[in-house]
């Protein structure tokens, strides 16, 4: 089971790169609608930093990079991926990238917002090579070039500590600072 697990997760990467370039395909070729907002992409670059829930890790500091297409005034849908990195009690360090879709909502005059992101956290450290499901909501504040955010952030299928015991379920609580432009 664990092994059919890892071969699905191998191929989420595929599968969101795909479904990615044809809804943005299918998004460029409409750019304005009949109420007249012309829809348009942002991007961002942001900086994550936040705290695990879960032994033995300590920190989690990392990068971002976001596209989002503005659906309408209220509306909005992204793609982020970037690097995370785990500082972890007396043991070697933990890495992973993030990819995940989600989608923006705007709320109390286009400035505050609510966001679900799902997608896959991919390892990159050489003594663990699985991946894991990711979900994550947030809440955040935007302006046209600053973005900040609170989320909670779950990897289902990544090892902790619970109990002295090794089990899975990493969750942490994180902030992005991010700069936002068009293009």
């Amino acid at each position: 089971m664990k092994n059919q697990t890892t071969i699905a997760m191998k191929n989420i990467p595929k599968i969101l790169t795909l479904l990615c370039v044809i809804c943005l395909t299918n998004i460029a070729f409409a750019q304005k609608s009949s109420d007249g907002y012309n829809r348009n992409f942002k991007y961002g670059v942001g900086l994550n930093s936040g705290l695990p829930l879960n032994d033995p890790y300590d920190f989690i500091i990392g990068g971002d990079l976001r596209v989002q297409y503005n659906v309408s005034e209220t509306y909005s849908l992204c793609l982020t991926a970037g690097y995370n990195n785990l500082f972890v009690k007396d043991e070697v360090d933990f890495g992973y990238i993030p990819i995940k879709i989600g989608y923006k909502t705007f709320i109390f005059k286009n400035e505050f917002y609510v966001m679900g992101e799902i997608g896959g956290a991919f390892s990159t450290t050489k003594t663990y090579d699985y991946n894991s499901m990711m979900f994550s909501p947030s809440i955040g504040y935007a302006t046209k070039y600053v973005d900040i955010s609170l989320r909670y952030e779950f990897l289902k299928d990544f090892p902790i500590i619970k109990d002295h015991e090794m089990d899975n379920g990493l969750a942490n609580l994180m902030i992005r600072f991010a700069y936002g432009f068009d293009f």
